[in-house]
């Protein structure tokens, strides 16, 4: 079974506890419509690399759980993200937002549902480090500087763009590396770092994606920082300083990977990413 299958069946298996015949029918086809097709599945898939570079050959049953937990949260925010309370977004993953689809009490609910379904297959599917993983979890979703606090930026008259980007978008990632360690009963300390910088990168490509790309190839509406009047690095740095910065963090966070027995291979799948990343020809066309 490939990573993308195994991570759609852990998925699966979360979303039929919350599916159950007795959910109102709006509610249990709205976590479908939010949870699948899902996008890359990036930070599940950077649980399992680190896991298994941790640990080659280990059994993944926890680090799968704490994977789809991840997608789950990754997916919440998503939703709440699109509400019209926020970037009023009509799209997502190219077909409606929760909320057009569905209405808003809905996306609201679904979304509150998915973080709780995520700490619910930490506690029926990771029975081994469950608190570890609840713990790293927490973190990553709670205040101060889990993704609440990174929607909540956007509530302040003066948003600290540094802050608000670690938290929005970082936290997973970060979650993402120490509960793959976590998970097959290594130490994540060390492995913050390649989180960070990891969150980082990935803002900043959103942030270039945002401004070079159309709707159409986003699949959701393109120019929202602007619209919105968010902070973002394109405003800050401009278009070519904002892709300076990108190659930058993945050169970092390719370097920061801690010793292991997978890191050389780790290092690759960084790299590898970089390139479905960056919209590297556009953004030399608008610089």
């Amino acid at each position: 079974m490939t990573v993308d299958a195994q991570i759609s069946a852990y998925l699966e298996q979360a979303l039929c506890t919350g599916k159950a015949d007795n959910c109102p029918p709006k509610l249990k086809s709205a976590l479908q419509h939010a949870v699948f097709p899902g996008g890359a599945r990036v930070r599940p898939k950077l649980c399992l690399a680190v896991a298994s570079a941790c640990e080659p050959g280990v059994d993944l049953s926890d680090a799968l759980a704490a994977a789809a937990a991840l997608e789950l949260l990754h997916c919440a925010s998503l939703v709440h993200d699109d509400l019209p309370c926020f970037d009023d977004a009509d799209q997502r993953r190219g077909k409606a937002s929760v909320h057009i689809r569905y209405g808003e009490p809905i996306a609201v609910l679904a979304g509150d549902a998915m973080i709780v379904l995520a700490f619910q297959t930490l506690a029926l599917k990771a029975p081994t480090y469950f608190r570890e993983l609840t713990l790293v979890m927490a973190d990553a979703t709670a205040p101060p500087n889990g993704i609440c606090a990174g929607q909540a930026w956007e509530s302040e008259a003066e948003i600290d763009l540094e802050a608000y980007h670690n938290s929005k978008t970082a936290a997973l990632f970060v979650a993402a590396t120490r509960a793959g360690a976590v998970s097959v009963g290594a130490s994540d300390a060390g492995w913050r770092p390649l989180g960070e910088y990891l969150g980082q990168a990935y803002q900043l490509a959103d942030d270039l994606r945002d401004a070079v790309l159309s709707p159409e190839d986003l699949g959701k509406p393109a120019k929202q920082d602007t619209r919105n009047c968010r902070p973002s690095a394109v405003e800050s740095y401009g278009v070519s300083g904002t892709y300076q910065r990108l190659r930058g963090a993945i050169e970092a966070a390719a370097d920061s990977v801690p010793l292991c027995a997978g890191t050389e291979s780790l290092r690759q799948l960084i790299h590898a990413q970089a390139v479905r990343l960056t919209p590297e020809h556009l953004v030399q066309d608008v610089a």
